[in-house]
């Protein structure tokens, strides 16, 4: 088990989306983050508490959590220093990065020698079957975007949090290491291996109780080139059956690709609901999840409703309103 609480570890990220990982820990279990730790030139600014690791120890802090996510999941060289230093005063070091902190042999001798633990979030540590299709009891929600990191896991927290709060049966299902690290448990999706991927999914979200939502932590977009085949994974073993779509209005291109534009709404309804019904024949668009972070309260009121008319479907900003519309949603289909 990892140590709670945490140091969270922004490194040089730099901007704030390249620290989302921590930015998710801090928005949604607050009570684990002691402060965050930046090195010089980081644009990422969680609003807490700056410390230095010998600060963030008296505070009570046991893990150092790396919370960039950086393209390709790479340990910076840069980070090392800090890296080894908070081993040797007493930390643990946890990450959900692809470049894993086992993999390192100068961090591992340094925790071997302090007697400090490891963990990488991003390991599957099942060995999943490949997917079979059959169709399982209980529901299903995922929410699919027109980018990576729109907001996706923020929407089914929100939407967890909403339906718990009104009585409904519903689990959130972490798919990435964020998600993980937030929950504890759940399938590091895109370190499976490909063939393995959907079937890891249908293991996630197993056979339930009829009016039981599983609410599916969404990965990538089947519009970025990079991250689409995780989101495949998701949709055809997810067999959902209810889509949120989910969008960020202020980005000039796809994440990462600047010769790619997002696309519309209506595009993603229309690409993504007839492969759902590859699985699930019966599967809905049920809402619309907006992250209108980078709008002013005014124009982000003005844009959601202009989506709801346009859509004829409930449109929110779950972590600013709060998803009880989307949980409504469920409560009637």
């Amino acid at each position: 088990m990892i140590q709670t609480p945490y140091l969270l570890f922004l490194g040089d990220a730099p901007d704030q989306l390249g620290a989302k990982v921590a930015q998710g820990i801090k928005d949604w279990r607050p009570e684990h983050a002691v402060g965050q730790f930046r090195m010089d030139g980081c644009q990422a600014d969680l609003g807490l508490t700056d410390m230095t690791l010998t600060q963030a120890r008296a505070a009570g802090a046991k893990t150092l959590v790396i919370g960039v996510a950086n393209r390709g999941g790479v340990i910076s060289p840069a980070w090392k220093k800090v890296l080894v230093m908070a081993l040797e005063e007493g930390f643990d070091l946890a990450s959900g990065l692809h470049n894993l902190l086992r993999d390192e042999p100068d961090l591992v001798a340094v925790a071997e020698a302090c007697g400090r633990e490891l963990h990488d979030v991003r390991v599957p540590e099942v060995n999943y079957p490949i997917a079979n299709g059959v169709r399982r009891s209980g529901k299903r929600c995922l929410a699919v975007g027109t980018d990576c990191s729109v907001g996706k896991m923020y929407t089914a927290l929100a939407m967890d949090k909403a339906m718990q709060a009104k009585g409904m049966k519903a689990t959130f299902r972490a798919t990435g290491q964020t998600g993980i690290l937030i929950t504890g448990d759940g399938v590091p999706l895109d370190a499976v291996v490909a063939d393995f991927m959907a079937g890891s999914v249908e293991w996630l979200t197993p056979d339930n109780d009829d009016d039981h939502w599983d609410l599916i932590e969404g990965q990538g977009s089947l519009f970025h080139v990079s991250y689409s085949g995780v989101t495949m994974a998701l949709v055809h073993g997810g067999q959902p059956d209810a889509l949120i779509l989910s969008h960020e209005p202020t980005r000039p291109h796809m994440r990462g690709l600047p010769g790619y534009d997002l696309p519309s709404l209506e595009q993603l309804r229309d690409t993504a609901l007839p492969l759902a019904r590859v699985a699930n024949p019966a599967c809905q668009v049920v809402g619309v999840s907006v992250n209108t972070a980078g709008m002013s309260e005014d124009a982000a009121l003005s844009y959601l409703d202009g989506v709801e008319k346009r859509m004829g479907l409930p449109t929110v900003d779950p972590f600013r309103q709060g998803a009880e519309r989307l949980a409504d949603a469920l409560a009637a289909y």
